[in-house]
């Protein structure tokens, strides 16, 4: 008689998805959030879509806010990737830049935007976004903002924590509602929190 797993089932590694397929799944993702919003996309619609199995999606990712955060991490990673090297005050100001872009202009803002929306109402979300890019991405963006203090180039006022939320706050905050992003607000908040 065979033994029993009593080890909970783990998800699929990945090792085994076609990557054709793949990449045709986190695209239509994207494309029909930004067409119809987070209530509207249905696993379905992406299948369709992407021109494959609704169970080629399920066996891959356990449900869209997943397939949603997989678009995100690899545009987000391809568009807008955290400076790794540069620490100069001009990187870290342009990755603020960069950042009310990304909110207000790129297909994967959106998708970040419609994630933190849904994490209002869905604790599931709330973590899982955390957990698989907000908490990972924070850890760069505070190396970063580490690196431009021994470099000398900024001197935040408050923890690096609480610099980078009373940074991106209003940015995400007026994207959100759907205003604009201006340089000067950018610059704005960046000079009265970040420059010596």
């Amino acid at each position: 008689m065979p033994a029993v797993n009593s080890q909970p089932r783990r998800a699929r590694s990945g090792n085994q998805r076609d990557e054709g397929a793949r990449l045709a799944v986190l695209h239509a993702a994207d494309d029909l959030l930004v067409e119809h919003g987070f209530a509207r996309l249905t696993i379905e619609a992406i299948a369709r879509r992407a021109g494959v199995a609704k169970q080629t999606i399920y066996r891959w990712w356990p449900s869209k806010v997943e397939v949603l955060l997989d678009t995100l991490i690899e545009d987000s990673e391809k568009r807008f990737p955290v400076p790794a090297e540069k620490s100069a005050e001009d990187s870290i100001r342009g990755y603020f830049r960069g950042f009310a872009r990304f909110v207000t202009r790129d297909p994967a803002g959106k998708v970040l935007l419609a994630l933190l929306a849904e994490a209002q109402h869905s604790p599931e979300t709330a973590k899982s976004l955390h957990d698989r890019y907000l908490g990972p991405r924070r850890e760069l963006e505070r190396d970063l903002l580490a690196r431009g203090i021994e470099a000398g180039e900024v001197s935040p006022k408050l923890d690096l924590d609480a610099t980078l939320d009373a940074v991106v706050g209003p940015i995400v905050y007026r994207a959100l509602t759907g205003a604009s992003v201006p340089r000067a607000l950018v610059d704005a908040l960046f000079d009265g929190l970040l420059k010596p």
